[in-house]
């Protein structure tokens, strides 16, 4: 299993976790330690935006990226047919991805500040994401909310995968009409 696999050993699916989970800590204290207190509100309103709009490319991703373009859709398959296997993408390409098509973009259009708001939004998301997804397939179901999550996860592992795209939400999946059902 080499740096750019799908497949993890125990080791590094868990250093994604916390590599991920460190960012997130390592960024809010950046920006709860350096942020003007000026742009305390703008600051706010961007990871949020940061965090909503990762909830929209988790489901963009999943459903047109991963169940429509070749590599991905193969690697994602894979995780179809084993789904308790530790397949994930390689921390070395969604960190790159994160930071050539969220950090840099913002730090060149905006500022320090807001580019850090935003990525640490995406990261949070991202995290919660992962952290998510790897509790649908590993995880018992303690609470109501993770028992539909394990629900909805599963029809989309189930009812061919034409619907339930969304991981940690089922919002744009009722936007989109992709509920169970409807197409």
């Amino acid at each position: 299993m080499g740096i750019l696999s799908i497949e993890h050993g125990k080791a590094a699916y868990g250093a994604d976790f916390a590599l991920y989970g460190a960012a997130v800590v390592a960024l809010t204290g950046v920006l709860l330690a350096g942020v003007p207190r000026d742009h305390g509100l703008v600051i706010v309103a961007c990871v949020l935006m940061g965090a909503w709009g990762w909830s929209g490319f988790e489901y963009l991703l999943h459903r047109f990226l991963l169940h429509g373009v070749a590599p991905f859709s193969r690697w994602h398959a894979a995780h179809h047919e084993r789904p308790r296997a530790m397949i994930c993408a390689p921390t070395i390409l969604s960190a790159s991805l994160i930071v050539v098509f969220v950090f840099l973009p913002a730090l060149l259009l905006a500022d320090l500040w807001i580019a850090c708001a935003l990525t640490l939004g995406l990261l949070a998301g991202y995290f919660a994401y992962g952290v998510t997804h790897h509790a649908t397939h590993h995880w018992r179901a303690g609470s109501a909310w993770l028992r539909e999550r394990k629900r909805w996860h599963a029809m989309h592992h189930h009812a061919g995968t034409h619907c339930c795209y969304g991981v940690t939400t089922s919002f744009w999946d009722r936007v989109f009409g992709t509920v169970p059902g409807k197409g």
